[in-house]
């Protein structure tokens, strides 16, 4: 782009044909109708459009104005794609408004082309689009490509225009929601058409009262107060849970899965669905947060904490906070369920923006397994198998007597054979000598390698003690799998993890060794479930140990038996004093005085979710200068800049009180501006609210 791309308001700007490219810009001057550039016959009928232009650069998100062809009266409508000139490119674009006078006082260029006359973008869409974008300093464009699937001819041809007739829904009491006091209150002001907002704290309960049909029947009570619901969940396995509970539920062609791993085809298919009134209910991963459902009367997501619903490209929104906009702006119910809950899910609890919903404790007690504590103190009885299985005695034979009346889980912190390793003699964490990564062993034969750049190790001496032995820090999937099939012989072991992710297990004695997250389902649920190496999740150097661990252990603890059916969890490699607060909350089950532990810990250190936080990463140079163009509120606190992945890259915290949020994000936003105006050579990345800032 020319220098001309910045001038103020009012001069003129010339693409390479000397066409203006007109910058929309609230203005004083009157409207005046606008002229064409070149011959072509404009549009009498509203001949301006409003173009939000895909640039790609943040200095100039913002929309343009076109003439309308008289040729493209019809179709180029607000939401439909569209082609345009601009700066001597052919770019993509959305109609975001027709006009009948222009603001711009010269000449405008005309459309180009109208590539689909779908009107994929919806007005909520686009409501929800901007909300999302000013909450996290990022631009428009960039978040629409995140609610706009990429168009798919074939697709659109093929699925018909008018909705197909639905069938009754079937007669059916909503029974999973019955062990919760709230519960029946909160599906009935949904059917009414109410917006109630509820933070679900679910129960283990395999079978008919298991989660995906909680938000099934959450979903049902939408549709039959005529209304539609959006529910995301984090990854495929459980979108397909939540569509076997919907076919329950709802009975066919009500619903549809919107995911972005769906292939180009058939992700275009599912939002023209929506788009079009093929579906009422939309389950999905977070590609399906902005899912253009008709009258939206539900927003729901399960386990706010996994990192899976953080969007992992700019600007880096959370389903959360998108579902939020969505149900503000659209007058829709909301529901975040999980087992525990999230430390930002707690924050809005205690602000009153969402209410508990939350079983009573005697049905906890009946619903859980019992959760006992093992350390990993020296046991000399124990068999050698065993111990070289990593097994506290507890565990072994809490692990044997479980088989016999059904599988038993056992969850590794990390996958791999033995992903960490430290020096044999004074404990000190093994690294590279070339970039200081950690050392693994990939697997049982061969020398130690780095994780990172892939150096082997041949001749490994500690640096601070000098010794030349290595031990495992931590055992991975593939190597306990082999261990326990030593410690128990005779016994299938099949491993769940990176790779090979298992749906489903059988009912018969087994050992199913799993990393966190890729736990699969056994239908009549565990016997037994031992979550190995509990320190290596706790002692990890970030603000998230505490929540996650007690996250992952409890996800994987729930698919275990109650303890009135003989369910039992071992917590082995964690304090036996039960000090520590998760540890705590998972032997209690309690999650949700985790979290309002957790809560108070953060306002302490004015740490989100009590406070706005935003991070700033790039070459020292560039962050400083960046830092110093920043007129930040009054409230700001500014640490840094820190080392950060490298000594080419550092890091700088800025926190404002929450009520200056909005501040700091636009000033962040102008930052963008700025340096893509200048075409900063070094930029530096902007993140607000990261889930852990020092990651």
């Amino acid at each position: 782009m020319g220098s001309a791309s910045f001038r103020a308001v009012g001069e003129v700007e010339r693409g390479d044909d000397g066409e203006q490219l007109a910058l929309h810009t609230p203005r004083s001057a009157p409207r005046r109708r606008a002229r064409l550039a070149g011959d072509d016959p404009t549009s009498d009928d509203l001949p301006v459009a409003l173009v939000q232009v895909d640039t790609g650069l943040a200095h100039l998100d913002r929309p343009f104005e076109y003439t309308v062809p008289m040729s493209m009266t019809v179709t180029a409508q607000p939401g439909v794609r569209v082609k345009v000139r601009f700066a001597g490119q052919d770019l993509d674009g959305f109609v975001l408004e027709r006009r009948a006078d222009a603001e711009h006082l010269g000449r405008l260029s005309p459309l180009r082309k109208v590539v689909s006359p779908e009107p994929v973008l919806t007005p909520e869409v686009l409501a929800a689009a901007r909300t999302v974008a000013d909450r996290y300093a990022g631009s428009l464009g960039d978040v629409l490509r995140l609610a706009v699937p990429p168009r798919h001819a074939t697709a659109e041809k093929a699925l018909a225009v008018e909705p197909p007739e639905r069938a009754d829904l079937v007669d059916r009491e909503p029974v999973a929601w019955s062990p919760y006091a709230a519960g029946p209150a909160f599906l009935s002001r949904v059917a009414d058409g109410g917006e109630p907002a509820a933070s679900l704290l679910a129960l283990p309960a395999p079978g008919e009262r298991d989660w995906p049909v909680l938000l099934a029947e959450a979903a049902r009570a939408a549709v039959e107060g005529g209304r539609g619901a959006v529910l995301v969940v984090p990854d495929h396995r459980d979108v397909g849970r939540v569509e076997a509970a919907l076919a329950e539920v709802l009975g066919p062609g009500r619903h549809t899965r919107l995911t972005a791993d769906q292939g180009p085809q058939a992700r275009y298919t599912a939002y023209l669905k929506v788009l079009r009134g093929h579906a009422q209910v939309v389950v999905g991963t977070r590609a399906a947060a902005f899912a253009p459902v008709a009258d939206l009367g539900l927003v729901a997501w399960w386990d706010d904490g996994d990192d899976l619903l953080e969007e992992p490209r700019a600007p880096y929104p959370h389903v959360r906070e998108v579902l939020l906009a969505r149900a503000a702006q659209e007058g829709a119910a909301v529901l975040s369920a999980g087992y525990g809950r999230s430390v930002a899910v707690a924050d809005l609890v205690e602000r009153t923006v969402l209410a508990p919903v939350e079983p009573a404790r005697a049905q906890v007690r009946v619903a859980v397994p019992s959760v006992r504590v093992a350390g990993e103190g020296h046991d000399p009885d124990r068999d050698p198998a065993v111990a070289a299985a990593h097994l506290p005695t507890v565990a072994w034979r809490t692990a044997k007597e479980a088989l016999v009346h059904g599988p038993v889980l056992v969850q590794v912190p990390r996958r791999g054979y033995l992903p960490s390793l430290s020096c044999q003699d004074c404990r000190r964490p093994a690294r590279c000598t070339a970039c200081a990564g950690p050392l693994s062993l990939p697997g049982p034969h061969g020398p130690p390698a780095c994780r990172w750049c892939g150096r082997v190790e041949v001749a490994f001496s500690c640096p601070a003690c000098g010794g030349h032995r290595l031990r495992s820090s931590v055992v991975g999937a593939r190597r306990t799998a082999e261990e326990l099939g030593r410690a128990f012989p005779g016994v299938p072991v099949e491993r769940s993890g990176a790779g090979t992710v298992l749906e489903v297990v059988g009912t018969g004695p087994r050992l199913v060794v799993s990393t966190p997250g890729a736990e699969p389902v056994a239908p009549e649920g565990y016997a037994a479930a031992l979550l190995l190496d509990a320190w290596a999740l706790l002692d990890r150097p970030t603000l998230l140990a505490g929540e996650e661990s007690l996250r992952r252990w409890s996800a994987a603890a729930a698919l275990v038996r109650p303890a009135s059916q003989g369910g039992r969890v071992v917590l082995a490699g964690a304090p036996t004093d039960v000090s520590v607060p998760a540890v705590e909350a998972l032997v209690r089950w309690d999650p949700a005085w985790f979290a309002e532990r957790e809560l108070t810990e953060r306002r302490e250190l004015s740490l989100p979710p009590t406070a706005r936080l935003a991070t700033l990463t790039g070459p020292r140079a560039a962050l400083e200068a960046a830092v110093a163009e920043l007129a930040l509120p009054a409230s700001a606190a500014v640490l840094g800049p820190l080392p950060h992945g490298g000594a080419e890259r550092w890091r700088t915290i800025v926190t404002v009180a929450r009520s200056d949020g909005p501040a700091l994000t636009r000033e962040l936003a102008a930052l963008r501006a700025r340096a893509s105006a200048r075409k900063d050579p070094e930029p530096v990345t902007v993140r607000v609210d990261p889930p852990d800032p020092t990651t």
